[in-house]
């Protein structure tokens, strides 16, 4: 019996054991510094401050090496023994500029940005909380690198570097978010995403396929959202933060909460958001072709075109929206950390605004083109392991169930048929990635992964004049797709100058379809694909001195056929209808990056990352033949067949362009600039430039920065886009462009002044305003069908406690 009371005696002391406790403050002002990052590579171990600006280092104990990070502060290097003279604490200095930022996008582990040969931002949460994003597709625009397309208000459809929707790739919590009913048409999926519940943000560009697999080709775009704190003491600690915000352009009205209960070893944060928008209005001075100053009603069971008392007014994009999150966190000691998400999101039904401006005989072609309720669940369970092992030092296995629901609803002007289309999907996913130093220069991280998705799609028809529903044609067939993979990736430290980096990954990929052809007569029943693909990477870090960094990159990505590819039927534009093609195969893409980021003295940084993609194989939509016919009648209109196809291929090429200036003490200037060209390979064998290619755009912001006050005024623009560099598919919709002078369409030049401000009311309570397009612009994001807000005045109450 000894033996067991000694085991049980180990057991106690290893779940038990004393932390140590690391403060972090700023030497100036003596505040306490949060999110702070504290890493070693020998033990391999990283932890974060909390508000408190403390952090257990239990980990860490007996490293020769530990570095402590934080974007606007010089990075401090020490050991362990070091930190136990300071008292463990440690005061850090701030800096005009950095080099350095630890990123997790990259290889899903912490890296310093010095060592990733690809281009990464990072979007800070204090930015965040002067810019009042509404929606999560607003946050990225923050960083001025990510454009992003709107065909309603209740949307964001980001673009990088030539490449959108389906070939992004979205992570929540390392959760990959894409679907198997990602289109290639302009998503919306990330406004089921709360800013307010995320802590922080990163847009890795460029492929990622060896991380992530499919779809990775443009880039990922990963959020972490709030993370349970522990307690540094024996107290329980309880802490949050509430917000209530308005905004005049949309009359928004929006209240948030989120708590945080921590112990020694078990914490849970709970988090709480509500959006409320009106129509959303345009400003006063641009294109009278963006004004739609109409909208259809139904009255006495008839639809009636109704003139607006304003016509500024964007009738109907209304919509609101309501997000939960649930956090469970337990430690047990520091070798494991046991982490459970719920997630939900649900917005209200929201009209597509760019289809009710299409024109059919000089009038309204619609009365009904709503979006249902989008809703997103997920459940997530992440168990992490740190400890020297044959097999990993670090390890984290992730499970995860999603399940997804949107819907379409159309109805054209008197006709009493409403058509519905719903979809559900069941995504389910298992993550294994792990991470192993081999001797002082090798890390290799590794993995597994396990996908399925669980796709049911239903339509039906309702008369509106008796209410009555009938069954109806589903968008997509009843269908299961699958993907299974396994990696491997190296970041090898050659000198204490140059990191090379390299991976592989192969992925298989599974598809099973069975079409209903009760409302169509498909030549075919079953779709199958059972295929695998196989990509890599190689890319170096050169830092020849601590103030200039050169990297270069090349890395495969692919994208696998989904079902909406080979499955969907749907109305593209007017005149043309697409139907399911079960033959396809995945396309892929090759890409080359070259970087150079420098600082002059203390006060300038500038960085420029080139780079070249080719998107061989690729999936386009294109003319096709059902039951040997190129020509159907569809919802009474005869349309041309078309279908996705491997039918094209595509190249962008571009600059990434930044400058950070330190004018004077409190004061900055920075700029960033995107320019990209794409061309896309079309049936004829000529060429079109690239849909997803966005216009020269960029943003530049003066800042001042006074212990907690917070100033910037920026300016926002974008490029013209003549009609003659549109897509051939794009030049024909009326409802999106502007007329030149020759009365083409075409996306004119644009540019929005605006000045943000944050300061604190006391210790606890801080007051954030802003003015938005103080010009009242009347713009378009290029490629969007509906327009940006006019003037707009933003305030915000804060409050932690």
């Amino acid at each position: 019996m000894k033996k067991y009371y000694y085991l049980m005696l180990v057991i106690l002391m290893s779940t038990s054991a004393y932390g140590q406790t690391l403060t972090v403050i700023d030497k100036k002002s003596n505040e306490p510094i949060e999110l702070a990052t504290i890493a070693s590579k020998s033990p391999n171990a990283f932890v974060t401050t909390d508000e408190n600006g403390q952090a257990d280092i239990s980990a860490l104990k007996g490293s020769k090496k530990i570095e402590i990070r934080i974007i606007g502060y010089t990075t401090f290097y020490t050991n362990y023994e070091n930190l136990g003279l300071l008292g463990f604490k440690v005061e850090m200095e701030r800096s005009t500029v950095s080099m350095d930022e630890i990123v997790i996008s990259a290889t899903k582990w912490e890296l310093s940005s010095s060592e990733v040969p690809s281009k990464i931002t990072a979007i800070s949460s204090e930015e965040v909380a002067l810019q009042n994003p509404q929606t999560a597709a607003d946050l990225l625009n923050v960083s001025g690198q990510v454009y992003i397309q709107k065909s309603q208000q209740g949307g964001g459809s980001p673009m990088i570097r030539g490449f959108a929707t389906n070939r992004l790739l979205y992570t929540i919590d390392g959760v990959r978010m894409n679907t198997a009913i990602f289109r290639g048409g302009n998503l919306q999926n990330v406004i089921s995403l709360d800013p307010f519940a995320i802590e922080s943000t990163e847009v890795f560009f460029g492929p990622g396929s060896v991380i992530y697999g499919s779809d990775a080709i443009g880039g990922v775009m990963s959020f972490q959202t709030l993370t349970p704190k522990f307690s540094t003491s024996e107290d329980l600690v309880v802490n949050g933060n509430a917000l209530i915000r308005t905004s005049s352009a949309n009359n928004e009205k929006t209240g948030h909460f989120d708590v945080n209960v921590g112990g020694k070893k078990w914490a849970f944060v709970s988090s709480f958001s509500s959006w409320d928008y009106d129509h959303l209005k345009q400003g006063s001075d641009g294109p009278e072709e963006y004004l739609k100053p109409y909208n259809v009603q139904r009255q006495d069971s008839t639809d009636i075109v109704v003139t607006q008392d304003d016509p500024l007014l964007q009738i109907p994009t209304a919509y609101s929206q309501i997000n939960m999150m649930q956090k469970l966190r337990f430690s047990p000691n520091a070798q494991w950390d046991i982490q459970y998400g719920f997630h939900f999101s649900e917005t209200s039904p929201y009209g597509r605004y760019d289809r009710h401006n299409r024109v059919r005989n000089g009038t309204a072609r619609y009365a009904e083109w709503n979006y249902g309720p989008q809703k997103w669940m997920m459940h997530n369970l992440v168990l992490s392991h740190q400890g020297i092992s044959t097999f990993y030092d670090r390890m984290n296995l992730r499970l995860a169930y999603q399940k997804f629901e949107e819907s379409r609803i159309d109805r054209s002007l008197n006709r009493d048929v409403r058509n519905t289309q719903v979809e559900e999907l069941d995504a389910y996913s298992l993550n294994l990635d792990l991470l192993k130093a081999v001797g002082l220069k090798n890390t290799l991280n590794y993995g597994f992964e396990y996908i399925t998705n669980d796709v049911n799609s239903t339509g039906f028809e309702t008369d509106i004049t008796t209410n009555t529903d009938t069954e109806g044609p589903s968008r997509y067939p009843q269908s299961t797709w699958k993907s299974m993979a396994i990696y491997i990736n190296s970041q090898y430290k050659a000198t204490e100058a140059l990191s090379i980096q390299a991976g592989l990954r192969y992925n298989q990929f599974v598809i099973d379809a069975t079409f209903d052809d009760r409302f169509y007569n498909f030549p075919f029943q079953k779709a199958n694909l059972n295929k695998g693909s196989l990509t890599g990477s190689l890319g170096a870090v050169l830092r020849p001195t601590e103030k200039l960094v050169i990297n270069a990159n090349f890395g495969t990505a692919f994208r696998s056929p989904n079902i909406d590819d080979i499955g969907k039927v749907f109305d593209s534009e007017p005149g043309a209808v697409t139907v399911p093609n079960p033959d396809l195969d995945a396309e892929y893409a090759y890409n080359f990056d070259f970087g150079v980021a420098k600082v002059f003295g203390n006060r300038l940084k500038l960085d420029a990352t080139a780079y070249y993609t080719i998107l061989d194989n690729a999936m386009v939509r294109r003319n096709f033949t059902l039951n040997g016919a190129d020509m159907i009648v569809y919802e009474g209109e005869l349309s041309q067949v078309q279908a996705i196809q491997n039918a094209a291929s595509a190249t962008v090429y571009g600059l990434q362009a930044g400058m950070e200036f330190t004018l004077l003490d409190g004061f900055q200037l920075i700029s960033d600039l995107n320019y990209q060209k794409g061309e896309e390979e079309l049936d004829d064998g000529t060429t079109s430039s690239s849909r997803h290619a966005a216009p020269l755009f960029g943003t530049s912001r003066l800042k001042f920065n006074h212990e907690k006050v917070n100033l910037e005024f920026y300016v926002s623009y974008q490029g013209e886009v003549s009609f003659e560099d549109l897509a051939v598919d794009e030049r024909g919709k009326d409802e999106i462009y502007a007329k030149d002078s020759k009365g083409n369409n075409y996306a004119p030049s644009w540019y929005t002044l605006n000045l943000k401000a944050m300061f604190p009311v006391s210790d606890k309570i801080s007051i954030s305003t802003g003015l938005e397009n103080i010009t009242d612009q009347r713009y378009r994001p290029y490629s969007s069908g509906v327009s940006s807000p006019g003037r707009n005045f933003i305030i915000a109450l804060r409050a932690s406690f």
